[in-house]
C-alpha cells in the first residue's frame, strides 16, 4: 500500500491548519500538547536567547523537542525552518545567524504567517523572512540552505518521501539537516493509520 492511500492529505492539511490557527489566535487555549514558555524552559532552549524575546514569538510555541540540540548553527549561514508555525525556531536562528545569515521560514498556515512577519517586523530581524507553501514543494531554490531545521512538522505530512526529497533540494552539499519529531516504536494498528483524526491528534 502506497503511503498516500493511507489518508487523503488535503483534508490532513485542513486539519492541521485548524488545529495551529488556534494556537496562533489563541495562545492560551487548551490543547493536547504543550506551548510557550514553559514548553521551550522544557526542551532545553537557550534562556539567554528566549528569556529576552517578546512574548508573541514565544507563547504561539508548540514544538517537541530542540533541533538546536543536535549542532551548532553558525554565524553567517542560511537557514530553512520548514514549518515554521509562528516563527519561535526562526527567531532563534536569526540569533544564532546574526545580521551576516539568513533565515526563511516556510508554513502553510495563514494565521500562524501573520502572526510570524508581525512579530519579526516588532523584532526589528532583518535576517529573517516568511513564505507560504507546503513541505512537499518548499518555495526555496536548490542549494540554498546550510540547515533546514523543523520542530514536529513531518510527521503531519502524509508523502514524507516527497518531503525529505524536497529537504534535501534545498540543501547545499553537506549541508545539515537538524529536525526533531515524534516517532512510534511499535506497529500502528492497520485501522489507526487511516484515521485522519489521530494524525493531529
Amino acid at each position: 500500500m502506497s503511503v498516500e492511500t493511507l489518508v487523503d492529505a488535503g483534508a490532513l492539511r485542513e486539519q492541521v491548519k485548524d488545529k495551529y490557527r488556534e494556537v496562533a489566535v489563541e495562545p492560551d487555549g487548551t490543547f493536547h500538547f504543550h506551548t510557550g514558555r514553559p514548553l521551550a524552559a522544557r526542551l532545553g532552549y537557550d534562556v539567554a536567547i528566549v528569556d529576552p524575546m517578546l512574548d508573541a514569538g514565544v507563547e504561539s510555541f508548540a514544538g517537541v523537542a530542540n533541533p538546536f540540540s543536535m549542532g551548532q548553527i553558525f554565524e553567517g549561514e542560511k537557514i530553512v525552518d520548514a514549518g515554521s508555525g509562528a516563527g519561535f525556531d526562526s527567531f532563534i536562528a536569526a540569533a544564532k545567524v546574526g545580521a551576516a545569515g539568513s533565515v526563511v521560514g516556510v508554513d502553510m498556515t495563514e494565521e500562524m504567517l501573520a502572526k510570524s512577519r508581525a512579530t519579526a517586523g516588532a523584532m526589528d530581524l532583518a535576517n529573517v523572512e516568511f513564505r507560504e507553501g507546503l513541505l512537499e514543494d518548499i518555495p526555496v531554490e536548490d542549494g540554498w540552505a546550510d540547515v533546514v531545521i523543523s520542530n514536529g512538522v513531518f510527521n503531519l505530512c502524509v508523502d514524507k518521501q516527497q518531503v525529505f526529497s524536497e529537504v534535501f533540494r534545498i540543501l547545499r552539499p553537506g549541508g545539515r539537516l537538524q529536525f526533531a519529531d515524534i516517532a512510534n516504536g511499535a506497529p500502528v494498528p492497520e485501522g489507526a493509520l487511516h484515521d485522519i483524526d489521530l494524525w493531529t491528534a
